[in-house]
């Protein structure tokens, strides 16, 4: 790629991700409050803050290609983000104990100087198995629950209650690269690889 790339984002795992394509990026974090508001679905939600963090760092380098990101969980209509806490990371993972939820990303990629916005919505459906009360205490304790949407990482020890899922895996790691190459075809940049 001729332009430079911005990932506009701070998460260890989509800055993983995108390594591991092989491509030359930078990345620059956008810091933002990420709050829905009332009555906001959760694909609405996901895409709006996506976009305001693609936004954000593309106002600084108006030249370089950016992606901005963002993931959730949901279940049942609830919105997951990130555990405040232990009891937070608690209620979080008994809510999803023995049931389905969908894990959403809303991505965006833009160049400001050539007026181009393309973004989607990835959604993955997971089934999270029964859960002692000890596998939680013991989750918990690895401290691995407190930076991640839904306070589990199917990429890390969370894998062991993961009974299926639906969908892009690299969607609940948190970026559907997938569709994202397809976001870069379609902007034209298709020459990354």
């Amino acid at each position: 790629m001729s332009q430079e790339l911005i990932l506009a984002s701070s998460s260890p795992r989509r800055r993983a991700l995108l390594a591991s394509l092989g491509l030359q990026f930078h990345v620059v974090p956008a810091e933002l409050q990420e709050i829905p508001s009332p009555h906001e679905a959760a694909k609405d939600f996901v895409v709006r803050v996506a976009e305001n963090k693609a936004l954000l760092v593309g106002t600084r380098y108006p030249r370089a290609w950016v992606i901005g990101a963002d993931t959730i969980v949901a279940v049942e209509g609830e919105i997951l983000g990130k555990p405040r806490d232990r009891e937070d990371a608690k209620r979080m993972l008994q809510r999803l104990a023995d049931r389905e939820h969908v894990v959403l990303t809303g991505y965006v990629l833009l160049n400001m100087a050539e007026g181009k916005k393309l973004r989607g919505v990835e959604e993955t459906r997971v089934r999270i198995n029964a859960l002692e009360e000890r596998e939680i205490e013991w989750y918990i304790n690895t401290g691995e629950p407190f930076d991640k949407a839904g306070a589990y990482a199917i990429q890390g020890k969370g894998a062991f209650m993961v009974e299926w899922i639906e969908g892009s895996y690299t969607n609940v790691v948190g970026l559907p690269l997938c569709q994202l190459i397809r976001l870069f075809k379609d902007a034209g940049i298709g020459d990354i690889f």
